[in-house]
């Protein structure tokens, strides 16, 4: 038997429960201290080894949306393909109040949903690994007249280390295939 369980074999006692608890209240914590624009405690939730991607999307023909609806991961074009480096260097840039585009700062919104566990690894009663799905819409107002909406979803995969969870891949899938925003700023 494989070392990984999926959360739908997984018997949802109130280990499993118990687990889903924990990872929504992380992904709230992590939305609000985004809210909050606590950048660099933020990036304390984040592996050292993160995958930080957010796919492209193109309107293809029926039947070729699995293949080709989304950018490929480290192939081509995508809006971030992202590790921990360039996020330290983009939360950096920020914060040094000169950054064009975050300046004054923009109010975020981030509201989680849906979290649904897909898997778990080794059980819910031992999770050092856990792939969570949710549903995802952020806010951004810009200085006095600019409003933004993203609306997706985000596959997360979460490792528990001794200091708590961190987040060691996500991948952001954003519901528009072009981008209405003048730039995109905001950390999903």
């Amino acid at each position: 038997m494989s070392d990984v369980m999926t959360a739908g074999q997984a018997k949802r006692g109130l280990a499993w429960f118990a687990l889903k608890q924990e990872v929504e209240e992380f992904l709230y914590a992590e939305a609000e201290m985004l809210d909050d624009r606590r950048f660099e405690e933020w990036l304390g939730l984040l592996a050292e080894d993160i995958t930080y991607f957010m796919p492209m999307r193109r309107n293809v023909k029926f039947g070729q949306h699995a293949e080709r609806e989304n950018t490929k991961l480290g192939a081509g074009i995508s809006w971030f393909d992202e590790d921990k480096w360039t996020l330290t260097k983009r939360v950096e840039q920020i914060l040094t109040g000169v950054h064009y585009a975050e300046e004054p700062l923009s109010r975020v919104c981030h509201m989680v949903t849906n979290v649904q566990l897909l898997d778990v690894s080794p059980s819910p009663e031992e999770a050092r690994e856990v792939t969570a799905r949710s549903r995802f819409l952020v806010y951004q107002n810009r200085v006095e007249y600019e409003t933004y909406f993203f609306v997706g979803k985000r596959t997360d995969v979460l490792r528990r280390t001794a200091d708590g969870w961190q987040i060691a891949k996500r991948e952001i899938i954003l519901d528009q295939n072009v981008l209405l925003a003048k730039n995109l700023t905001v950390f999903f």
